[in-house]
């Protein structure tokens, strides 16, 4: 007889994958404030080889529509700047000698919408995954008593599985309404 904790323990795996990538899919949705992890897709050219901005300088956030960029080359400004304009950010970067300021600008009512849209788009992606764990968890469950397993236990690891998918289910509900309120917060 199998054990019913080998569906469901993958399954739960794969469920808190879907909602760890969905808060990091989450964070780099731009929500009219500063945050560092605008910057995280954003690579430059760093002798040859592409690297993350935070690797070639320190990335700090002095208020709340401010990113500073310290470079730690002064050869690396150039680079920077050109990878920030090149970017989808849509910031246009300001450059001293010594920083490299990003003034991020309030959001249009109609940009807003827009990116409530695209965060709607991810949560719904997550929650398919979500779905997709539980499914295959079931279809093993089921596949599990023709080779010996009781339908009774099958019937109470279905239950479970049903238990862990709607707990994910509502930590994606509650991370897009998180980010929705941010977003729409002006």
């Amino acid at each position: 007889m199998t054990d019913p904790k080998t569906y469901l323990g993958p399954a739960e795996e794969k469920m808190e994958l879907a909602v760890a990538y969905l808060d990091e899919a989450l964070s780099h949705i731009r929500a009219g404030k500063a945050n560092p992890k605008l910057l995280d897709g954003i690579r430059v050219d760093y002798y040859g080889s592409s690297a993350p901005i935070s690797n070639v300088a320190n990335i700090s956030v002095p208020d709340a529509r401010t990113i500073t960029i310290t470079p730690w080359e002064k050869s690396m400004f150039k680079e920077i700047e050109k990878a920030i304009i090149n970017s989808e950010l849509g910031v246009m970067p300001e450059n001293n000698g010594e920083i490299i300021r990003l003034s991020i600008p309030p959001l249009t009512e109609e940009r807003r919408k827009l990116l409530v849209k695209q965060s709607k788009a991810e949560a719904e992606t997550a929650k398919v995954s979500v779905r997709n764990a539980r499914r295959d968890a079931i279809d093993g469950l089921k596949k599990a008593i023709k080779q010996g397993m009781p339908e009774d236990v099958e019937k109470d690891a279905e239950a479970t599985a049903q238990k862990i998918h709607d707990r994910f289910m509502k930590q994606i509900d509650d991370l897009f309404a998180a980010k929705e309120k941010e977003i729409l917060t002006v």
